[in-house]
């Protein structure tokens, strides 16, 4: 019988096929038995640990027997401590690697760089623990914010401090003085003006770090009403009012009416009546500062404008820092703390807003307090923006 060579040839075709089949089944049993697969890593999490981690503040890492992370927590991967099932922080992995050897407790404050991108350090407690047999549980708690506080706390206490002795040891100074001079009537008063004059600065650094630490516990947010802008910007120029007309200085108010935030009233008249305060003492006579409401978006603008000294573009930056003062010789003379625009800082920051100045030296200066609108409720009428301001002599 006659074969056409279209049948050969897909006859060994076929048989083609199949002999290389064959042969990669037989290669790849050979490589099975060189390697055999290996078994899964399986660990069971005790009942009851994934419910108490997900409620637990700190960060939780839970390893294997080969210091592999078994479960971690979200907050553990965000802050960098573990990488591909790997603890990514030397020291932890070494107080790990302890634990594991001998079972006992152990805990120690770590520094461990935020990112790898960044210089900023985060500081945590690390608690690391036997779980079980083959577990180990590690507790890392950030402690950053409360580290950074307590400097804080430290640097305000020793700033007090070095603040409360230049009055003090003046008015001491000054007291020896008068004894000294007690039959020169006009010596006598001449020192006794200056005891007047460092009496009200240290009477006014008292106030001012009385009102800078309660701040502290007084929160807006816990208890916030509708404050009227218009009341806030009248209080804050009657307290400059005296000193204005002694100084020769014109006190302005202009711009939107009848807007309102939420927030306490007390503490935005002291922030507003400190940016007043400053630009009247550090005016010119004959000058005027003024004061500007306006709405832009869903904030309220209060900008207070003098036509004073200015302010070097070196100091605009550290303005703001406690007990900072751009001028020191300045500022004795004019009873100046340093503490006026911190607090100002502060009051805006608790009512979520912020505080900027924009200033130029032998042009003036101007502080502008943004804060979060208080929309109207329904029915009463939209903020009209006063094109003619009213002005004070």
């Amino acid at each position: 019988m006659n074969v056409d060579a279209v049948t050969v040839g897909a006859l060994a075709s076929c048989v083609g096929a199949a002999v290389g089949l064959a042969a990669g089944l037989a290669f790849r049993a050979s490589e099975r038995a060189q390697h055999p697969p290996q078994p899964e890593r399986t660990f069971r999490v005790p009942e009851g640990v994934d419910e108490v981690l997900s409620v637990l503040r700190s960060s939780a890492i839970v390893l294997d027997s080969e210091l592999q992370v078994v479960k971690a927590s979200p907050s553990a991967h965000a802050f960098g401590l573990v990488r591909h099932d790997r603890l990514a922080v030397a020291e932890l992995m070494e107080l790990t690697e302890k634990v594991h050897r001998d079972g006992q407790i152990r805990e120690v404050q770590l520094e461990i760089p935020r990112s790898r991108d960044t210089t900023q350090t985060l500081y945590v407690s690390a608690r690391v623990a036997p779980l079980n047999r083959r577990l180990l549980l590690a507790l890392v708690e950030d402690r950053t914010q409360a580290i950074r506080l307590d400097e804080v706390r430290r640097d305000f206490v020793a700033n007090v401090s070095h603040e409360l002795k230049t009055p003090v040891g003046a008015l001491t100074l000054l007291a020896e003085a008068v004894a000294d001079a007690n039959d020169d009537p006009e010596a006598v008063g001449r020192f006794a003006e200056r005891m007047q004059r460092e009496g009200s600065r240290l009477t006014r650094l008292v106030q001012e770090i009385i009102d800078l630490s309660r701040l502290q516990y007084d929160d807006p947010v816990d208890s916030p009403e509708p404050v009227a802008i218009d009341d806030v910007v009248a209080a804050a120029l009657d307290r400059s009012r005296v000193d204005a007309e002694n100084r020769e200085v014109r006190l302005a108010a202009g711009g939107a009416a009848g807007l309102e935030v939420l927030g306490n009233e007390g503490q935005l008249v002291i922030a507003l009546g400190n940016l007043v305060e400053n630009a009247v003492t550090y005016s010119p006579p004959n000058t005027r500062v003024a004061v500007g409401v306006r709405r832009r978006d869903d904030l309220v603008e209060i900008s207070v404008t003098d036509q004073g000294f200015g302010i070097a573009e070196g100091d605009i930056e550290r303005i703001f820092e406690r007990f900072y003062r751009v001028d020191p010789a300045r500022s004795r003379a004019t009873g100046g703390t340093g503490l006026g625009l911190s607090i100002v800082k502060h009051i805006a920051a608790s009512h979520g807003g912020e505080v900027g100045v924009w200033s130029v030296q032998g042009a003036g200066s101007t502080f502008t307090l943004r804060l979060p609108l208080h929309l109207p409720r329904a029915g009463q009428p939209p903020a009209l923006d006063t094109s003619v301001g009213k002005e004070t002599p």
